[in-house]
């Protein structure tokens, strides 16, 4: 596993595939399984990945890298930056939020 710090602000792992991501958030942790990865779209500021029950959804800058990596299923670990970072300068790809949104179920009974 790599933590890439200045270069992009999740973790990957190049050497194995992994199994799940895990999203970690202030007051909550979620691990979803890249077995139910359905797509992800995005540009600069906003990425969407989408799971059969959740989209995840982060925004900041430069983050074509991380659509790539999620696009390869590579990132194990993408984490909610400490508010006081928010503040801090920086270069390169950076996360600003990352949000969790549970998919609620549509269809007839």
């Amino acid at each position: 596993m790599e933590s890439v710090g200045d270069a992009k602000p999740w973790t990957i792992d190049r050497e194995r595939r992994p199994y799940g991501l895990r999203v970690v958030l202030p007051k909550r942790t979620y691990v979803l399984p890249w077995a139910q990865f359905l797509y992800a779209e995005g540009a600069p500021d906003t990425v969407r990945a989408v799971f059969s029950m959740h989209d995840v959804v982060v925004t900041g800058c430069g983050l074509d890298a991380l659509l790539a990596d999620v696009a390869a299923q590579i990132v194990t670990v993408l984490q909610q930056p400490p508010r006081a970072e928010h503040f801090l300068p920086g270069r390169g790809p950076r996360v600003v939020s990352v949000e969790v949104r549970r998919m609620e179920a549509s269809g007839s009974s």
